[in-house]
Formats: structure tokens, sequence, C-alpha cells
């Protein structure tokens, strides 16, 4: 009768401590989706659209109110990835420009595939800390983007350097990357 004590005392020690990790592994879990975003924050990778569209409102205004630095040159050179069935490309690689100057670039994107497809741009910059100085007044990245089959669309950023962006940098790059929203097929992919 005693060994039976024994093992019932064993299995309830036992079903304490795998409770006890089901608990602290649902917890990490529920954890991660926070802890991602802050990691993507701290180190610039994977920024997220919505806060630059929230932050629209405040370049519309940045732009009307800032002076042209023109005793300095700034060199912004776009890139394109793609995760999907199309073509996604800049019009120019590299435009020159200075802080407080109001500049354009087109992006061109065109669906491969003989059905209609959405897609999302997500932007990155280097160096990261240029992130914080790039006024976006307009761009594709705030909205996903519809494309017919075998369609070819442009779409322009408009966007403005803060003059405050320290001296030392005079090289940024602004990259893009686009991928398909929706759908299963991405993933099957």
């Amino acid at each position: 009768m005693s060994e039976a004590v024994q093992t019932s005392g064993q299995n309830k020690t036992l079903f304490g401590k795998l409770l006890m990790i089901a608990v602290l592994m649902f917890s990490f879990g529920y954890a991660l989706v926070p802890l991602y975003n802050a990691i993507c924050e701290a180190t610039g990778i994977n920024v997220l659209t919505s806060r630059e569209k929230l932050d629209y409102a405040e370049a519309k205004r940045f732009a009307q109110n800032t002076q042209v630095d023109v005793s300095r040159n700034l060199s912004i050179e776009f890139d394109a990835n793609s995760h999907g069935p199309w073509s996604f490309k800049p019009k120019n690689n590299v435009i020159e420009g200075h802080p407080g100057e109001i500049m354009t670039i087109v992006y061109q994107i065109t669906n491969n595939l003989d059905r209609e497809v959405q897609g999302q741009a997500i932007p990155s910059y280097a160096p990261k800390q240029s992130a914080s100085y790039f006024k976006k007044l307009e761009c594709f990245c705030f909205e996903q983007q519809t494309l017919k089959p075998g369609e070819t669309k442009e779409f322009p950023v408009v966007f403005v350097i803060d003059p405050k962006l320290p001296d030392g940098i005079r090289n940024i790059t602004l990259s893009y990357t686009f991928f398909e929203v929706g759908t299963n097929t991405a993933l099957a992919r």
C-alpha cells in the first residue's frame, strides 16, 4: 500500500512539473511577437510600414517647413527584391540630392502570372540610423498593391531627407522587398 501512495505522490510531482513546463512554453510563445517586434525595431530590419504610414502627416508638414541644405550632397541608392511572381525594380538605381529637398523615385512592378495577385512592399534602410531621417510623402509601401495578370504598374516614392541627418552620412540605401500576400501560394513555393 505504501508503494501505491509513493507512486501516486511521484505522479503528482511529475504532473506539476509538466504543467509548469507547459505554462512556461505557452508564456514564451505568447511573448515572441512583442520580442520579435522589439528586435526588428532595434536592428532596423523588417521595418513595418504601418508605422511609416502614421508618420505621413508629420512628413508632409516637415516637407512644407524645411530648408534645403545645398551645402551637402547626398547619394540615395535604390534596391528591389521580390518574393513572388513578378518583376520588381527601380527606374533609377541612384539619385543625387540635398537634405531638405523633395525627391522622387519610381519603382516598376510587373505581374508575371496569369492570375491577379496582391503584394506588399517592406522597406529597409542602410545605414539603419538614416531611417528616422527619411520622410516619405508618398509610397506604394503604405498599402497592398493588386496587379492584374501581366499588368505593369509604376509607383512613385516621394520623400525628403531631414537636414538634421548626421554629417557623416553621405550615402543612403533604400531597399524594398516585395512579396505576395493574401494567398497560400507564396508559401507553397
